[in-house]
């Protein structure tokens, strides 16, 4: 077999579909659009959620919730993830964390959270700590250094 003899396998390859061609196919002249209306035009049609000038759904149901622009938001990184990216005696910081892609992005710091278990004594610096990863650290001889 030559490169110039490939060809794809049979049955696998099927010519495009061209609309508005020829008698016979049954979609020549309109196109499958029907006769002149908004449908029909080039760039026609309506936007999603229009409702052909009633007052849609999206704008009927009431607005929910409250979103607080200036709240903090932490990268989250819980204390079992901790346990399978370092080893024994290491010091866990911000920097390391991304280099390990354990944080994807910073935001205003990084959040230390209690899930999951820790056997191994690691220095760790972070923003924020919660109580019980705070707790998991210090109980295996680690420390939670806030930065």
């Amino acid at each position: 077999m030559k490169l110039n003899e490939l060809r794809p396998a049979e049955g696998s390859r099927k010519d495009s579909y061209r609309k508005g061609r020829g008698p016979g196919s049954g979609n020549g002249k309109t196109a499958g659009k029907g006769h002149k209306g908004q449908n029909a035009r080039s760039g026609g049609g309506v936007r999603p959620g229009f409702e052909g000038g009633q007052l849609p759904l999206y704008r009927k149901l009431p607005k929910r919730g409250f979103h607080n622009k200036f709240a903090t938001i932490y990268a989250i990184v819980n204390v079992g993830q901790l346990e399978h990216k370092y080893n024994d005696g290491d010091v866990v910081t911000i920097e390391n964390l991304c280099e390990k892609k354990l944080v994807r992005k910073l935001c205003d710091g990084v959040k230390i959270l209690g899930n999951g278990d820790l056997t191994k004594k690691l220095t760790v610096q972070a923003t924020v700590f919660s109580a019980a990863a705070k707790e998991k650290i210090t109980a295996v001889g680690g420390q939670a250094e806030e930065v």
